[in-house]
């Protein structure tokens, strides 16, 4: 027995016996990681034995560096390597955890988005077990020391190290191969991050990411004219008529979208104590003139907010990775809502947000799209209570709002992004007016406190609207941009749902987000046809009694008859009438219970899967390769950037002129008397 221990210890002498226990430690608090931080899905032998296997062999080829070098250095090596990356696993389990989601490059490299996004909420994500990542890179410098591993002076032979290098290659093609049988496709059909984390491990995936980026900035120099060809059979061949019940019903209106930040659909008539969490958004979701859709599912990806603006404004889908705002926004060529509604019926669009104008690239974005006008924080008054988490507290910055809406030229498309519904879910004493919840997670039970907020701040805004005379002349639009509490929350899930635990369905379900619209010629009910964000552009629209025929659309009016109902996520899955899909299980949608396709279900299964991937891999050759530069709509102008400018003595200035040439704004309607004292607020703040 001595003798084997003194020969355990004689190995972990040497440079190998090291690198050896490196290894290993490594790829079992990767495990560890993998089982614990993120759900990944895992089912089958084949998949839990790669999960096992897959941290190893990127840790031999990077770890396998040292090797080319002696003594301290070698080991010096090893353990700046191993801090790398157990940086990068540390940083993926916090992003994981609250955004469901790998980091990518177009995420790392986009404007500060994942200071943005972890930075203001570090501690409330952070847990003491997440130093795990970090764990063993201790235990080896103890080792090292207090002598009980002694370093190794000898040099490792050189062809061992090159030897190790190409069995670390030759372990990644056996394993692809493995993977590949098992999931077919996997890296052509990259939809879902999940996928390729489990099947080749966590370093692979971000190789893999460099190499997406890489040839996605090649494919816009290499796009032509025909390369639109496809995109656009796969539109006509998927066009919708509209409604002539509904078509043009609101035209020349002005149109308000209300961006509901993190908005649940499951908050509607919801109830904490026996008091509603949102009085008066419910009153306006069941309001007679309010068309209200309660099968509406949110489809952003890594964007968050930013896939929401694309899809709603665009009708294109938001990037598997990153944000197309974000890395597209400036140089590409769109047709989006501002500048289809100005094309065609003359409409004045501005955006408001209480935020610096640089976040998601908004002030680059909005020009491209077509925005006149952009008010964003440098517009409003500030003092330090003014604002909470990402920006200004939502009844200050409706109030702020009010003195340039009522300059705007009519018709109108404004834009308004809330702000203080967002995670961490943070408002002070003062504003706080509504019990928690009692989930016993801390994440959790403060957003219906947040959401109430919110929801006292719309009725606030909509009292202006009633007050000032707007209502009567406009369409309000009321959507939610993403989830408020991710999947990763399942037990609190459950108590919001009063269930004893939630499975792959229900957490499909609880991703559904508001969508209503208000406008006084509607006769306002439910309605169950299932969408998302992808058709809010294409219905209204169509209300508005502007056809889309000729344009690049991925959505379909939700009013019209031959809508198909499918709902594609980004990652592959999707929610139809008939059929939901999460991961590789289908569920009935009615009914929830997971099902095993018969033929004639299988046929209908994998034709919505097609139409699914055809919609995602059409929407992201047209952002990719830019391709609406070569799609010319008929007497439209292509947007021009360069008159477009959102400085605010700019804006001011041609704010006065746009008044002197059109007359149509709400104080000129008013007799020359403003509606500032119109807007009524309670924001103690401000008293």
């Amino acid at each position: 027995m001595v003798n084997v221990l003194k020969r355990i210890r004689n190995f972990f002498n040497t440079t190998f016996g090291f690198f050896t226990l490196v290894v290993v430690l490594f790829c079992l608090k990767t495990y560890i990681a993998y089982r614990t931080d993120f759900t990944l899905g895992v089912t089958g032998g084949i998949q839990n034995f790669l999960l096992v296997v897959n941290p190893i062999p990127s840790a031999l080829l990077l770890f396998g560096i040292a090797l080319y070098f002696r003594g301290k250095l070698s080991y010096w090596l090893m353990l700046i390597i191993d801090f790398l990356q157990s940086t990068w696993l540390f940083a993926n389990i916090l992003y994981y955890r609250e955004f469901s989601d790998f980091l990518s490059m177009g995420i790392i490299k986009g404007t500060g988005d994942v200071q943005n996004n972890l930075g203001k909420s570090f501690v409330q994500i952070l847990r003491p077990g997440d130093f795990i990542a970090y764990v063993d890179i201790v235990i080896l410098i103890l080792l090292l020391l207090f002598k009980v591993i002694k370093i190794d002076k000898n040099p490792f032979k050189k062809r061992f190290a090159f030897l190790i290098t190409i069995l670390s290659f030759v372990l990644m093609f056996a394993e692809y191969n493995v993977a590949n049988a098992d999931r077919s496709g996997l890296l052509t059909r990259t939809f879902d991050n999940n996928y390729i984390v489990k099947y080749l491990g966590l370093n692979e995936y971000a190789a893999f990411n460099i190499y997406q980026n890489h040839q996605e900035s090649q494919t816009r120099a290499n796009a032509k004219a025909s390369d639109l060809k496809g995109v656009q059979k796969f539109v006509n061949q998927n066009q919708v008529s509209p409604n002539v019940q509904y078509f043009g019903k609101e035209k020349g209106k002005n149109v308000f979208i209300i961006h509901l930040e993190s908005f649940q659909q499951f908050l509607i008539d919801y109830k904490v104590d026996g008091k509603e969490v949102t009085p008066n958004i419910n009153k306006f979701y069941h309001n007679q003139h309010t068309i209200a859709f309660d099968e509406f599912y949110h489809q952003v990806a890594q964007g968050k907010t930013s896939d929401a603006e694309m899809m709603l404004e665009n009708s294109l889908y938001g990037l598997p990775q990153g944000s197309a705002m974000v890395s597209y926004g400036a140089q590409n060529t769109y047709q989006a809502a501002p500048s289809i509604l100005d094309e065609e019926a003359g409409y004045t669009s501005a955006a408001f947000h209480g935020d610096v104008p640089t976040f998601w690239n908004r002030n680059n974005a909005y020009k491209s799209w077509g925005y006149d006008y952009f008010f964003s924080d440098s517009y409003y008054k500030t003092k330090p209570q003014y604002n909470v988490g990402y920006g200004m507290k939502d009844k200050i910055f409706f109030k702020q709002a009010i003195p340039y809406i009522q300059q705007l030229p009519q018709p109108f498309y404004a834009k308004l992004i809330t702000l203080t519904n967002h995670y961490p879910y943070e408002l002070d004493k003062q504003n706080t007016s509504f019990p928690a919840t009692k989930t016993g997670d801390n994440t959790v039970d403060p957003y219906v406190q947040t959401a109430h907020y919110l929801d006292q701040s719309f009725g606030e805004f909509e009292a202006y609207l009633q007050k000032s005379g707007l209502a009567k002349n406009s369409v309000v639009v009321l959507y939610g941009d993403h989830y408020g509490i991710s999947n990763n929350h399942r037990p609190a899930i459950a108590k919001l749902l009063d269930k004893k635990s939630v499975n792959k369905y229900d957490l499909a379900q609880f991703q559904k987000v508001p969508f209503m619209i208000n406008g006084g010629n509607l006769d306002g009910h439910i309605d169950h046809t299932y969408g998302g964000e992808i058709d809010v552009l294409p219905t209204l629209l169509h209300l508005l009694g502007i056809k889309n025929n000729h344009m690049i659309q991925f959505g379909h009016d939700l009013l019209s008859n031959q809508n198909q109902q499918i709902v594609p996520f980004r990652n592959g899955d999707f929610v139809s009438k008939q059929y939901t899909k999460v991961g590789g299980t289908i569920y009935d949608t009615a009914t929830g219970q997971e099902i095993h396709p018969t033929s004639s279900q299988k046929k209908t299964i994998n034709n919505i899967q097609k139409y699914v991937d055809g919609s995602l891999e059409n929407s992201d050759k047209v952002v990719y390769g830019d391709l609406l530069r070569f799609h010319k709509l008929k007497n439209y102008k292509d947007v021009n950037k360069k008159t477009i400018d959102y400085n605010k003595k700019a804006t001011l200035k041609k704010l006065k002129e746009e008044d002197k040439k059109k007359k149509t704004d709400l104080i000129d309607q008013n007799g020359g008397k403003s509606t500032i004292n119109d807007f009524k607020t309670d924001a103690p703040e401000l008293k």
